[in-house]
C-alpha cells in the first residue's frame, strides 16, 4: 500500500509515502552503510543517494523482492562502489601527479634545449648583428637608443635586426615548427 502511494506521482500522497519510507528505513540504511564504510558522513551520503534514486525512479522501478530487500541491496551496492572508488582514487591521483611531473620535466628539458640552441644561434650571428639584437631583445633598448649607443643610423639598426631575425628563424625552425608563417614583432622604436 505504501509503495503504491509512493508510485502515485508528485501529489501529496506520494510525498507522504516518501516521508514514511524515509522515516522507516533511513536510520537502518545508514547503519548498514556505516558498518561497511566505517565513516558516518559517507554512510549518510550513500543512504541519501539510494533514497533519492528511489524517488526518481518511483514510477518505473520494478521490484523482484520486497522494498526493504531492494533498499538494503541498493545501499550495500553503493557502499561497495564507494569503497572501490576510495581504492582507485588515490592511485589515479598518483598517476595524474606522475603525468604532470613527467610533463613538467619534459617541458623543462625542452625549454633548456631551446635556450641553449637560441644562445648558440645568437652567438653565431655576425658581431654587429648580434650586438644590435642583444641591445634590442635583451637590454630592451629602442632602435633610436641602439643607433645612438652604437653610432649608427636607425636604418642600419633595422637592417641588422631584420637580418638577425631571419637567421634565427632559420636556425631555430626545428625548435618552433608551429611558427611557420610567424612574423617577428616590430622592434621598439
Amino acid at each position: 500500500m505504501l509503495l503504491e502511494r509512493f508510485r502515485a506521482g508528485a501529489g501529496a500522497g506520494a510525498h507522504d509515502a516518501c516521508d514514511s519510507l524515509f522515516r522507516s528505513y533511513y536510520a537502518r540504511l545508514v547503519a548498514v552503510a556505516e558498518s561497511m564504510l566505517r565513516e558516518r558522513a559517507a554512510a549518510e551520503d550513500v543512504a541519501q543517494d539510494v533514497m533519492v534514486e528511489l524517488w526518481r525512479r518511483r514510477e518505473s522501478i520494478v521490484l523482484e523482492t520486497s522494498l526493504r530487500a531492494y533498499l538494503f541491496r541498493a545501499v550495500r551496492n553503493r557502499a561497495l562502489n564507494h569503497i572501490r572508488h576510495q581504492r582507485v582514487a588515490p592511485r589515479a591521483d598518483l598517476e595524474a601527479a606522475a603525468d604532470l611531473a613527467g610533463a613538467a620535466a619534459d617541458r623543462d628539458v625542452m625549454e633548456g634545449e631551446l635556450n641553449a640552441a637560441l644562445r648558440a644561434a645568437v652567438g653565431d650571428l655576425p658581431d654587429r648583428c648580434r650586438e644590435v639584437f642583444e641591445l634590442s631583445r635583451v637590454q630592451g633598448l629602442k632602435y633610436a637608443e641602439i643607433a645612438e649607443t652604437l653610432g649608427i643610423s636607425i636604418k642600419t639598426v633595422e637592417a641588422q635586426m631584420g637580418k638577425a631575425i631571419r637567421v634565427l628563424r632559420v636556425r631555430l625552425a626545428a625548435w618552433l615548427p608551429e611558427a611557420r608563417g610567424f612574423e617577428p614583432p616590430e622592434g621598439p622604436e
